[in-house]
């Protein structure tokens, strides 16, 4: 067995975010996603997720390619998830390009291509947007 580790905020839940997991999943037997606790959340982009912790893991968990999902609550402690959790890869998206590098002495590192044109950032704007033209 395999086992693939990857990290998210997974906040109004779109294709990008299903289509990272599904690469994921198909590098290895075992998918493993962390999930950003509200707290780190607020702390590491400055505001409140959409929807609390508790559902977006319970979204993520329901996919069936997700074999288990976990509570990140510190970014400062992936090297320990990653040990933890068994992992033999860590997968994140190409816009984490060599920022997890560090971790290659733990598992493999693995870069995959983000979906053009899709993003949690830009739906938020335009949801904001369409909120204040209402």
């Amino acid at each position: 067995m395999s086992t693939i580790v990857t990290f998210g905020t997974f906040d109004l839940f779109h294709i990008g975010h299903l289509r990272v997991l599904e690469r994921a999943a198909e590098l290895g037997t075992h998918l493993t996603v962390g999930i950003s606790t509200d707290e780190l959340n607020e702390a590491k982009k400055g505001y409140a997720p959409v929807y609390s912790y508790e559902e977006r893991s319970r979204i993520v968990a329901a996919l069936g390619i997700v074999d288990e999902v976990f509570a990140e609550e510190t970014l400062e402690q992936k090297g320990d998830y990653l040990i933890q959790h068994g992992a033999d890869a860590l997968v994140m998206g190409s816009d984490w390009e060599g920022r997890f590098d560090e971790f290659r002495s733990i598992c493999e590192v693995v870069y995959l291509p983000r979906t053009p044109g899709i993003s949690t950032s830009a739906l938020r704007r335009v949801l904001s947007s369409d909120i204040d033209e209402l």
